[in-house]
């Protein structure tokens, strides 16, 4: 076989392989705004190119018949300050790992490392009785409070990754014009790690929205309902048949992961390239 018919070959694979994912990742996307666009509330009677486009749905959720603002306000909240949390507390411990010796530090990347391991849902049970202890079950605090304590291991290992690639002969120039620990944190790595920052932000901006089986042990409410968990309750009751206004509202949960990955585009991919390369 000729190299131009190999690469030829080569080529045909690798366009199979788009067309095959694209389809994959597209085809359910398509179907959801299309549902959304349908009008009545059946599933069966959908098609992904509606008949007749309505915007119905989309009206009936901003109605006063509807509580998805108050889950879209608490999934906000919960995002908002998942995310601003979680880069400061990591930042912090990130730091502290890559630029200080102190003991138990090496055994304490190995818990970072060994606590990636295992899903947080495995802790569920001591996690529920120990917010009903401190008075935060069925709160958006607790919620919170869960989500920024299992993110750390994963995103501090990424952190400090990034942060071992920046030369500590910045930290000793700073030093001798007087910069103390903080200081040098605050003025010399923190505006250098703004891309792998910003990664952790996006990444912890993104789980509350998505996420539905840790909001559904943690809250109970429907006060406090985050959008997964209301619009889950738009096909669970036995005889729900809401499908097309909860397609609705799933599309529109895009709208402000949208826009927090077009804010902090040009610093995420320099970001994901350069947390893992040291470690």
């Amino acid at each position: 076989m000729s190299s131009k018919t190999k690469s030829k070959l080569e080529i045909t694979a690798i366009y199979l392989i788009l067309a095959i994912v694209s389809v994959i990742i597209f085809y359910p996307l398509l179907w959801t705004i299309g549902m959304s666009l349908n009008q009545g509330t059946s599933l069966y009677s959908s098609s992904i190119i509606p008949d007749n486009f309505s915007l119905e749905h989309y009206k009936w959720l901003f109605s006063p018949q509807s509580d998805y603002l108050l889950w879209y306000k608490n999934s906000l909240i919960v995002a908002f300050a998942n995310a601003i949390g979680s880069v400061v507390l990591t930042a912090f411990v990130a730091y502290a790992f890559s630029r200080f010796k102190f003991v138990g530090r090496k055994n304490g990347l190995y818990i970072f490392l060994l606590l990636q391991m295992f899903p947080v849902m495995m802790a569920m049970v001591a996690l529920y009785i120990f917010l009903n202890m401190i008075g935060l079950l069925d709160s958006l605090t607790g919620l919170i409070l869960i989500y920024l304590g299992g993110q750390i291991p994963f995103n501090a290992w990424l952190v400090k990754g990034y942060f071992d690639t920046i030369p500590k002969e910045l930290d000793e120039a700073a030093k001798i014009d007087g910069a103390g620990p903080i200081r040098i944190f605050w003025s010399v790595l923190l505006p250098l790690a703004k891309p792998i920052l910003a990664v952790v932000a996006l990444f912890n901006f993104m789980a509350p929205l998505f996420d539905f089986l840790l909001p559904s042990i943690v809250i109970s409410s429907e006060e406090n309902y985050t959008l997964a968990l209301g619009l889950y309750n738009f096909i669970n009751d036995q005889f729900a048949n809401n499908f097309t206004r909860f397609a609705a509202g799933s599309v529109l949960i895009a709208v402000p992961i949208a826009t927090i990955y077009l804010f902090l585009q040009r610093y995420l991919i320099s970001g994901l390239a350069s947390g893992g390369t040291k470690g």
